[in-house]
C-alpha cells in the first residue's frame, strides 16, 4: 500500500492532488496521505495528515519516518517570487530544500520520488532545437533563477540515481500549465491590453491542462514507469495566434528597443522585468511529448491549442460574471 507525502501540498497543484487522492475509493486510495506545506492549510480534508514545516528543516526526515512514507511527490518550489523575495532565498528553497527532501527519502528508504521539474530547465537559448526531447542537455540560464534552479535540481537528481538506484524517480518537465483558475506570470502577459512580442520571433508556447498534470502525477505515484518525461499537450501555439484568439493586437518591438527600455525601467523600479526578458520571450523551450505518450503511457486530454481555449473560455465567463 502506498503511503504518500506531497511537498507543496497547499499550492495550486498540491491542493488538487491531495483532494484527488483523498477522493479515491478505499481500494485505490493510499493508506496514508500527508500534505506537507510551510503554511497552515485553509481547509483540512478527512483522512489526510497535515504537516506544517519548511522543506529545508531537519523535521522533513522526521515526518517521512513518522508516517512510514514510501512515495514522495515533491512539488514545493518558488515559481512566482514575491516582491520581498531574493535570489539567495529562492536558491535555498528550490535547491537546498530539494537536497533536504532527497536526504530524507534516502534515510527512510522511500521507494519512489516524483518531482515536478520544468521545461525551463532546458534554458532559453537561440540554438534551442525546434522541439526539445528528454535526451537533450539541460542549460537553464543562470540569469533566470527558476530555470537555473531546476537545472541544478535535475543535476542533483541525476547524481542520486547513480548513488541510490533503489529510489525510483519520475521527473516531470512540465510546460506552461493552464486551466480555468490558473493565475501566473504567463497569464498576466495575456491580460495586458496588447500582447508584447518581438519582431522576427513567433515565441511559441506549449500548454498542458492542469488536470492532465494531476492525472500524470497520480499515475506516477501508482504504477507509471520511472523516468524523465516532458509534460505538455500536442503541438504549440504562437503569440500571434494567442493575441488573435483574445481579440487583442500584438505590440511587436525590435529587440534592441525593448532591451534599452528594460535596461532603464528595471533599475528605476518601474517594471519587474530586466533586459534578460528578451530571451524569455523569443527562445521559449518547446517540448515534445512523444515519450510521455509512448513510454509513460499517458496521452494528454487536450492539445496546447485546446488547452488555451479552455483557459480563454473560462476567462471570458469569469469576466461576464464579474460584469
Amino acid at each position: 500500500m502506498k503511503r504518500v507525502l506531497i511537498t507543496g501540498g497547499g499550492g495550486y497543484l498540491g491542493t488538487q492532488l491531495v483532494a484527488r487522492l483523498a477522493a479515491l475509493s478505499e481500494a485505490q486510495r493510499p493508506q496514508v496521505i500527508v500534505s506537507h506545506d510551510i503554511r497552515e492549510p485553509r481547509t483540512r480534508l478527512p483522512d489526510v495528515h497535515y504537516a506544517v514545516a519548511d522543506i529545508r528543516a531537519p523535521e522533513m526526515a522526521d515526518i517521512i519516518g513518522q508516517h512510514r512514507v514510501n512515495a514522495v511527490v515533491h512539488l514545493a518550489s518558488i515559481v512566482t517570487p514575491g516582491k520581498a523575495s531574493n535570489h539567495d532565498f529562492e536558491f535555498d528553497v528550490d535547491v537546498n530544500g530539494t537536497r533536504n527532501v532527497l536526504h530524507a527519502c534516502v534515510k527512510h528508504a522511500v521507494k519512489r520520488l516524483v518531482v515536478s521539474s520544468s521545461g525551463a530547465a532546458y534554458g532559453y537559448h537561440a540554438d534551442n532545437p525546434q522541439w526539445l526531447t528528454e535526451d537533450m542537455p539541460l542549460r537553464g540560464n543562470q540569469i533566470f533563477a527558476y530555470a537555473y534552479h531546476k537545472r541544478l535540481v535535475e543535476e542533483m537528481l541525476s547524481a542520486c540515481r547513480k548513488d541510490h538506484p533503489d529510489l525510483e524517480q519520475v521527473v516531470l518537465r512540465i510546460g506552461t500549465i493552464l486551466g480555468p483558475t490558473v493565475h501566473n506570470q504567463i497569464t498576466d502577459m495575456f491580460e495586458k491590453p496588447r500582447i508584447l512580442a518581438l519582431r522576427g520571433s513567433d515565441s511559441p508556447f506549449v500548454f498542458v491542462w492542469d488536470q492532465d498534470v494531476v492525472n500524470i502525477v497520480l499515475r506516477a505515484i501508482a504504477d507509471g514507469p520511472a523516468g524523465i518525461y516532458n509534460v505538455a499537450g500536442d503541438g504549440a501555439i504562437t503569440l500571434q495566434e494567442i493575441a488573435q484568439r483574445l481579440g487583442k493586437q500584438t505590440m511587436r518591438l525590435p529587440a534592441w528597443l525593448l532591451y534599452a527600455a528594460l535596461s532603464v525601467l528595471k533599475p528605476l523600479g518601474l517594471t519587474q522585468y530586466g533586459p534578460e526578458q528578451l530571451d524569455f520571450l523569443r527562445y521559449r523551450p518547446v517540448l515534445l511529448n512523444t515519450k510521455l505518450k509512448s513510454v509513460f503511457g499517458y496521452t494528454p486530454t487536450y492539445t496546447s491549442s485546446e488547452v488555451f481555449e479552455v483557459y480563454r473560455l473560462a476567462r471570458n465567463c469569469q469576466r461576464t460574471a464579474a460584469a
